[in-house]
Formats: structure tokens, C-alpha cells, sequence
């Protein structure tokens, strides 16, 4: 038996995300919650003892001759003397960004 998402659960969640749901999105996002379950349950019956776990799902090496990737490397980062006087608002240390969590 797979294990529910209750209507508690998707409000709280959405309650979480600061989301307001209707009623009938709660009913769709509650039924898309439960086939997902499903779904995942029906992937765990697979027998997967031969299959070799990947670490990556793409080919990125030796794509188009070089890798795709950027060398891992240390950088300078933005000077703070330069940057701080264009911020719209800051202490000299941080930028000051208005708050969006209400509660």
C-alpha cells in the first residue's frame, strides 16, 4: 500500500509555500500528488539489482570534442568598494532588499 497525501497535507503545504489554493485545485493537486505516489511505487517493484547506478544521466565528456563544463577553478569575486555604491540600498557590508515574507 502507498502511502496517502491527505487534503491536510497538500493545505499545509501550500499554507508552507504561502500559496493560496481553491478548492478545486487542492482536488487536482491532491490527485496529481497521489498518482505520482503511485507511479514511484510502481518503479520501486522494478528489479533493478543488475543496472549500474549513474552519477549523471548525459554524456557531457568528450561532447563536441571538450567537455561542456568549466574548469573548476578559484576566482575573484566582485570587489565590495565598487559594487556597494550602486546597490539601490545597503550598510557598505550587505545589499538591503525589502522584505517578501510577510509572516
Amino acid at each position: 500500500m502507498t502511502a496517502r497525501v491527505t487534503v491536510e497535507d497538500v493545505e499545509r503545504v501550500a499554507e508552507l509555500a504561502n500559496v493560496e489554493l481553491t478548492a478545486d485545485e487542492t482536488k487536482a493537486m491532491l490527485h496529481d500528488l497521489n498518482a505520482i505516489l503511485d507511479y514511484v511505487a510502481t518503479l520501486n517493484e522494478l528489479d533493478t539489482s543488475g543496472v549500474v547506478p549513474l552519477a549523471q544521466v548525459s554524456e557531457l565528456e568528450g561532447a563536441g570534442g571538450e567537455s561542456s563544463l568549466r574548469q573548476d577553478a578559484v576566482v575573484p569575486s566582485l570587489d565590495r568598494k565598487a559594487v556597494m555604491p550602486e546597490a539601490p540600498e545597503s550598510d557598505q557590508v550587505f545589499f538591503k532588499v525589502p522584505k517578501v515574507i510577510e509572516r
